[in-house]
């Protein structure tokens, strides 16, 4: 029996960051914390160029996953 194998979304990339211009930059790769609280209302959290969390509307994000090697290696080096 195979198992089945879903890879958490661990980054984004800023699509607007209209009102948010000292916290996002457009193109930008963010790291996403998990918070079902907020992705229940259409957010997503970001540690943002403050280097803390804060949620976002969702749809200023393009989430992607990267090959495990390079998620690990981001993870490894960021803050938190």
């Amino acid at each position: 029996m195979e198992k089945e194998q879903t890879q958490a979304v661990h980054f984004a990339i800023c699509l607007n960051n209209e009102g948010y211009q000292a916290s996002l930059e457009v193109g930008k790769l963010y790291r996403i914390v998990p918070d079902l609280q907020a992705q229940a209302h259409g957010l997503v959290r970001i540690i943002d160029e403050s280097g803390e969390d804060y949620a976002f509307s969702a749809n200023r994000f393009y989430s992607i996953e990267l090959p495990a090697d390079v998620e690990e290696l981001l993870l490894a080096t960021s803050c938190k």
